[in-house]
């Protein structure tokens, strides 16, 4: 085989494995980010929780002014009563603490029920608190566990690398130039093996004339319908 041609199928190589790292590194990210995602998710319920357990006292604070203010008319009205001259003005008063002791009693059952609700989401506040921390052990473990992994992927690329670093000292320059044209648009791609008489880059067909020049491996061909390199794998690798 043209040595030229050996070498740009071994660069070719060289970068599709390179190319592969990024999307491996990235994957191990999202194992982490997924946990991440839930933790936020639940700090943000958590400052949600708080922000109604704030609300629900200060709800109950003002009830609980105006339950004393209530109480305080009660004993207005009481004293009224004392002093009143006439039948119309002790209904008046009548009338008016009625109405002040049910608002009374409406007052207590707010109060009641907003400490119903208090209860419920400090009980709430807890079980998220507790899920935080389990989340964020998790988190720990998994990004240990991920920054392992990432470790080795670019330890990986980097014996890669220098692979390809070694090939390129003494690689043509016209050759480099030419495979890094096709490279810009074909990517991974811009050197492929031809397969059942077909470029397994477009998956054209390529006429009798030029697979028998492919088959020599004597010259660098490229496809005549897209351009890439092409070259003939060894029969016991194009059957693996």
């Amino acid at each position: 085989m043209n040595k030229y041609l050996q070498d740009l199928i071994k660069l070719s190589k060289y970068d599709g494995v390179i190319s592969m790292f990024e999307p491996k590194i990235e994957n191990e990210k999202a194992k982490l980010s997924t946990f991440v995602e839930v933790a936020e998710s639940i700090k943000s319920k958590i400052n949600e929780t708080y922000a109604q357990i704030d609300d629900v006292k200060s709800k109950r604070t003002k009830n609980n002014i105006h339950l004393a203010e209530l109480k305080s008319k009660l004993d207005d009205i009481s004293r009224k009563n004392n002093e009143v001259t006439n039948e119309k003005e002790l209904k008046a008063l009548q009338l008016e603490e009625e109405i002040a002791k049910e608002q009374i009693s409406f007052a207590n059952e707010e109060i009641e029920r907003l400490d119903s609700i208090a209860v419920a989401k400090e009980e709430e506040l807890k079980e998220l608190q507790s899920r935080l921390t389990e989340e964020e052990e998790s988190i720990k473990e998994i990004q240990i566990a991920v920054d392992n992994a990432i470790e080795e992927i670019n330890q990986e690329r980097n014996v890669v690398s220098q692979q390809r670093a070694e090939l390129l000292e003494e690689f043509d320059k016209k050759i480099l130039t030419f495979y890094q044209k096709i490279r810009r648009w074909a990517k991974d791609s811009a050197v492929v093996p031809v397969k059942n008489q077909a470029c397994y880059g477009c998956f054209m067909k390529i006429n009798d004339k030029t697979y028998s020049e492919v088959i020599k491996s004597e010259e660098i061909i490229n496809c005549p319908h897209c351009g890439r390199i092409l070259y003939k794998e060894d029969e016991s690798t194009e059957e693996a």
